[in-house]
């Protein structure tokens, strides 16, 4: 497994946003995080990707202790995390996002736009490259030299998901990467998130509220609510609990076909 939380709870103030989280991500899966609003969802994507620190409880990444790290260490061990509303720097280019992305640039010392130039020059033609191949993989080439803040939502999404490409990512965090997002370019969110999990070994970690694209791109998934984890599965299995259908509807088994809906 890559990542272990263990009892973790986050408090603020009197409410328990998540309340003894208890979970395990595998090395190589795309893993769906389901529930209803107010489930403690994103608040536990943010413990674990030290946006925020936990009241109590641990966070492991491939049995190292890595609880309460800042995000920017997490980032150079290889965790990422997407947000619902992308980041984007709306007056560079898409190709210029990308290229922000690695750290420790050659250009980011005045020692070195004084006396290196050639390398800053390299350096910069390669990361250009590399964010081409990115555009290309995600199909989205044509957008290259658009301003980042004139594409649309489903746009952005591809684009942020294209920064984690940048870097040599273990495992992604996406939260509602389907949020705004028309059926299309959903799809095409959903088919590079499985290329590069089949094809660069990439884990995922996914929030949604849309199963149908949980049930394209998921197995297992993992059901909040409240701030605990109700089950654990595949879809199917989560869809038959009765505890995730009381969570949702809290109307019992009559509706086990809407869960999700």
């Amino acid at each position: 497994m890559i990542i272990t939380v263990d009892d973790v709870h986050k408090h603020f103030g009197g409410f328990h946003a998540v309340d003894g989280a208890t979970l395990t991500i595998e090395l190589g899966s795309i893993t769906g995080l389901i529930g209803p609003n107010g489930a403690g969802k994103t608040t536990l994507f943010n413990v674990i990707a030290g946006v925020l620190q936990p009241t109590s409880g641990r966070v492991a990444m491939g049995g190292e202790d890595i609880t309460g790290l800042p995000p920017h260490t997490l980032f150079h061990k290889g965790l990422l995390r997407t947000f619902q509303i992308a980041h984007e720097f709306s007056s560079m280019t898409c190709r210029e996002n990308l290229m922000m992305v690695p750290g420790a640039q050659s250009g980011e010392t005045l020692w070195n736009t004084w006396f290196g130039r050639k390398r800053i020059a390299d350096e910069e033609r390669a990361l250009a490259a590399k964010a081409d191949e990115v555009l290309e993989f995600l199909t989205v080439a044509h957008l290259a030299d658009q301003k980042a803040g004139q594409i649309s939502g489903g746009q952005k999404k591809l684009l942020e998901l294209g920064r984690t490409m940048m870097v040599d990512a273990k495992i992604v965090f996406l939260d509602e990467v389907g949020a705004g997002v028309n059926r299309t370019l959903l799809n095409t969110i959903g088919d590079a998130i499985l290329r590069l999990n089949k094809e660069r070994n990439y884990t995922f970690v996914v929030i949604e509220h849309d199963m149908d694209f949980i049930g394209k791109i998921c197995d297992p998934v993992i059901c909040m609510a409240e701030g605990k984890v109700l089950a654990q599965g595949t879809l199917a299995e989560i869809k038959a609990n009765d505890q995730v259908i009381e969570a949702y509807l809290g109307t019992g088994l009559k509706n086990k076909d809407k869960v999700g809906a």
